[in-house]
């Protein structure tokens, strides 16, 4: 833990020096900027000012914010693979009378970062618990989408294997909603193939370094975007991906055309694949589509 004796509860803004106001015993969530550093709350300030311990991912992460503001403060690292043993500490602390702050490396803890088994033992113990809002990856890249904002389902991080995120995509593909994921540049062109396969070729928005000085916003079909990154070198920085809704009303596909796509399919491959293939093109479910086909072979 990086310890700091008596902190004086200041933080600064260029030449100005603010002094913060006390705060209550409990857990304060607070959102630090994704990537600009200038993307952070008053709020957040004097928060981080006040504490009696800021809770982090990584003290050198956050010793960077710290510094940017002019605050000196006690810093002790809260992560996924030591929380389970410094949570009773934290706890007792909090019901000691202390505040206590929570942080990730970037936007608000608790989404895809640790932190909600801290603020559920807290909820449960009677400790206060506040947000203090700021910074998201994922409004952000919802807002630049271009896609629809109404309704949307943050579904966290896309699995890494192909299998896993296929089978990961399936179960969203009744979703009536924009979705929002994260995902790693190095697998973002497999993501798209599997997207694309799955959930059909959806136009998404692919967000790269958002807020940062190489801000970036890839929007189109699936396939083409995917396209477009294979058409690059390499592809770095964090990745927020925003997909598209399915189409709420689309008109299906005339009975006729449907049968004729299937005795096409037929002739080059066998009855199960050529179901699939057809189901997914129109939409269709594929066990009423294989029985359909089973029902054209009967009939010659």
């Amino acid at each position: 833990m990086v310890q700091i004796t008596e902190p004086p509860h200041r933080y600064s803004i260029g030449a100005a020096v603010f002094e913060a106001p006390p705060l209550g015993p409990g857990l304060y969530v607070t959102a630090t900027p994704i990537g600009n550093l200038g993307d952070i709350t008053l709020r957040a300030l004097e928060t981080l000012s006040a504490a009696d311990l800021i809770l982090c991912e990584d003290t050198r992460v956050t010793a960077k914010l710290l510094n940017r503001y002019g605050i000196r403060n006690s810093l002790s690292p809260y992560h996924d693979h030591n929380a389970a043993k410094v949570r009773p500490a934290v706890l007792a602390r909090m019901a000691d009378g202390q505040a206590l702050a929570l942080v990730s490396d970037a936007g608000s803890p608790l989404l895809s970062d640790p932190g909600y088994k801290l603020v559920q033992a807290a909820v449960e113990a009677g400790i206060a618990v506040t947000a203090i809002p700021g910074a998201s990856a994922v409004l952000d890249a919802l807002t630049l989408s271009a896609l629809p904002p109404d309704r949307f389902m943050f579904c966290g991080f896309l699995p890494a294997r192909s299998g896993a995120r296929r089978h990961f995509l399936e179960d969203l593909k009744g979703v009536h909603a924009t979705l929002v994921m994260f995902d790693t540049a190095g697998r973002l062109a497999e993501s798209l193939e599997d997207i694309a396969a799955i959930l059909g070729d959806r136009d998404v928005a692919v967000g790269r370094e958002l807020t940062k000085l190489h801000e970036q916003v890839i929007r189109g079909p699936a396939r083409e975007v995917r396209d477009e990154l294979l058409a690059r070198q390499s592809l770095k920085g964090e990745i927020t991906l925003v997909i598209a809704p399915p189409v709420a009303d689309a008109i299906p596909a005339p009975q006729a055309m449907v049968d004729s796509a299937l005795r096409k399919a037929l002739e080059t491959m066998p009855a199960s694949r050529a179901a699939a293939e057809i189901a997914k093109r129109f939409g269709l479910s594929k066990q009423e589509t294989y029985a359909r086909l089973l029902e054209l072979k009967e009939g010659g």
